[in-house]
């Protein structure tokens, strides 16, 4: 019989736009006790967790929870919960995470107006109000953080415009939350999907949500509840609804009664990841919001800094750059993938490359939550540039680095 060693995952620094490193805190709560699923202890967990994320999403919100799963199961959620075959459903696309919306819609049958930007902008707020007027969708689903282009999407004044035509605005902040403002109330969202993987630094597996008394409506018109738990088959004629939502694992109807005081069995809790949203919420909270987010752009400034300094040029227009990811043009005759592999083996760092039309051409650099540190920075910066030089690149050596000191006020 084949013999296996210990699991021993070499230490990295991960400066990726998702996964980043996990707080030692957060994963020290991994790594305590299994309780039950309906042990009131546990109950009273998950009754944290919503409260702590109705912080987090600033919003009052009755549902704020994680769906188990990678974030695109809380984007697949929402949206198979929200749309009915038929609908109309407005997507703005900048980037590749825009033509996901559209992939999961359609598959949701739904009847999708796409409206294209160029990649490494963003779309101006007057182009998708005026679609929103043109195209009267029953529901509006936008990217807030665009990760494989660096561009943040502006989102002022969308939920008025739908409100006014009776449509849902459903917004991607899977990149963005615990990172940068993400306003759930006062910019009318009606669905927000999160992520623990980026800047709330917690391991891949939840996808936090939260969503309006509006959007609960349209669940609730929709709701079926399993056979297997209802009393009699009286009950069970009650139960029948025209267009059920297609997922039974996704349906946010029921994940809600799972998650409100009837707990309504749906599915076993993952009770470990829970330990960790919770844990992660809690020091995203203890730190505070503006604290957090003022981090997270002077770490983004440092890292700027330095990599003008050496002479790289930075992709996509700079007025709508996300504060948590910086994409660098790949200079002309140097290997991307080597550069990559020679910071990953040779000193324990990983940055990313692209997709689609981008694959190949650029270089993305996350600062997101634990990742995000003055210590991480400087390490990359210094690794970049030793790298980048033995790759025969045309450098001001040492450039880099003062730039970044300069902007930490560093001596």
């Amino acid at each position: 019989m084949r013999s296996y060693m210990d699991l021993a995952p070499s230490p990295r620094t991960i400066m990726t736009p998702g996964p980043v490193e996990v707080d030692p805190r957060v994963l020290r709560a991994m790594s305590y006790p299994i309780l039950g699923q309906f042990d009131p202890e546990f109950t009273g967990l998950m009754n944290e967790t919503m409260e702590m994320l109705r912080e987090v999403f600033v919003t009052g919100n009755q549902w704020a929870y994680p769906v188990d799963g990678t974030s695109r199961s809380g984007i697949e959620a929402v949206l198979v919960s929200l749309i009915e075959p038929g609908d109309k459903v407005l997507v703005p696309i900048y980037g590749r995470f825009g033509h996901l919306l559209v992939e999961i819609a359609r598959r949701c049958g739904a009847d999708v107006v796409r409206l294209e930007k160029e990649w490494g902008t963003v779309f101006a707020a007057e182009e998708i109000l005026s679609a929103i007027r043109t195209h009267q969708p029953r529901l509006v689903a936008v990217v807030h953080g665009e990760t494989s282009t660096g561009r943040l999407q502006p989102l002022d004044g969308l939920g008025d415009a739908c409100r006014e035509i009776d449509a849902l605005l459903v917004v991607d902040a899977v990149a963005t939350i615990g990172g940068v403002k993400v306003a759930t109330d006062e910019w009318g969202i009606d669905a927000v999907i999160g992520g623990t993987q980026k800047c709330l630094s917690v391991p891949s597996g939840l996808a936090p949500v939260t969503y309006n008394s509006r959007a609960e409506a349209k669940l609730l018109k929709r709701k079926r509840i399993e056979r297997g738990l209802l009393m009699s088959d009286e009950e069970a004629q009650h139960n029948l609804v025209p267009r059920p939502i297609q997922s039974n694992y996704l349906d946010l109807s029921q994940l809600q009664d799972y998650w409100s005081p009837a707990r309504l069995n749906h599915h076993t809790e993952a009770t470990t990841m829970l330990y960790a949203l919770r844990e992660g919420l809690r020091l995203v909270l203890q730190e505070g919001l503006e604290a957090r987010f003022a981090r997270h752009r002077e770490q983004e400034a440092a890292l700027v800094a330095g990599i003008e300094a050496m002479g790289l040029t930075l992709y996509g227009d700079p007025s709508c750059k996300m504060p948590v990811v910086t994409c660098i043009e790949i200079p002309e005759g140097i290997d991307g993938e080597s550069v990559r592999s020679m910071l990953l083996s040779d000193f324990g760092i990983e940055i990313a490359s692209s997709f689609g039309p981008l694959k190949g051409r650029i270089w993305r650099i996350g600062t997101m939550g634990y990742s995000c540190s003055k210590r991480n920075v400087l390490l990359t910066l210094g690794a970049f540039e030793a790298v980048l030089l033995r790759h025969g690149c045309k450098l001001d050596a040492g450039a880099g680095l003062q730039a970044a000191m300069d902007v930490y006020g560093i001596g």
